[in-house]
């Protein structure tokens, strides 16, 4: 779930906007103490930020500017100032889009989700292993089989991480070990057995059987 932090002092807008886009599944919060923006966006973790550029203290602009200091977040200017010079000066600020008050609701929300798609999905694309049914997200470490969330150890997705990066290629005892231990000499080498055999419990359970398969002597692999 996206998390969207909105910097507007009208607090009608601003509850109205958090209302419709938790029917998107949108996390969505709006900030209240307006000397404190830059605080609130790091507590809150916000994957985008919409931003009035009228606002009490400091404008949208100098808040704007404060989060590219630290952060490539996007940010889409949501203000009635839709002259060509504040939707050039948001821009230059860092900006990344730009919609006029008044908007429908329903247009800002697909221009949300259009912004999050464009600087998201590619990234998150690229952080997924597959193999067959298997999906292994690599940002948040959970895997997905034939459309069912399996929950890993620590221990379970190195391995899966590692025989998913390597399919088709037999992956040694000693490289799993390494993976999950490094230089621990005190470690049973017993005791990645009992670990490969709990991951393919795991996948069994969801259906995904024999996908882990053993080399004698060699290792492990999938294919």
């Amino acid at each position: 779930m996206y998390k969207i932090l909105i910097v507007e002092d009208d607090f009608v807008i601003a509850n109205s906007i958090c209302d419709h886009l938790s029917k998107w599944n949108l996390e969505a919060k709006y900030v209240e103490d307006f000397q404190n923006v830059i605080s609130i966006f790091k507590e809150f973790q916000a994957d985008l930020v919409l931003m009035d550029i009228l606002l009490p203290y400091f404008n949208g602009f100098h808040w704007c500017s404060e989060l590219r200091k630290f952060s490539n977040v996007p940010i889409m200017f949501i203000s009635s100032m839709s002259d060509n010079m504040n939707i050039v000066m948001a821009m230059n600020m860092g900006g990344d889009e730009y919609i006029e008050k008044p908007f429908d609701i329903h247009v800002l929300t697909a221009k949300i989700q259009a912004l999050l798609r464009r600087t998201y999905a590619l990234t998150e694309q690229k952080n997924l292993l597959t193999f067959k049914n298997l999906v292994l997200n690599l940002n948040d470490t959970t895997l997905t089989c034939q459309d069912e969330k399996i929950t890993l150890s620590r221990n379970e997705y190195l391995i899966l991480q590692l025989l998913m990066e390597n399919s088709g290629k037999i992956v040694s005892r000693d490289q799993l070990m390494e993976c999950l231990w490094g230089n621990d000499e005190f470690i049973d080498d017993n005791t990645l057995t009992v670990n490969i055999t709990r991951v393919r419990k795991k996948l069994e359970a969801a259906g995904c059987i024999d996908y882990i398969k053993t080399k004698k002597g060699l290792g492990y692999i999938l294919e």
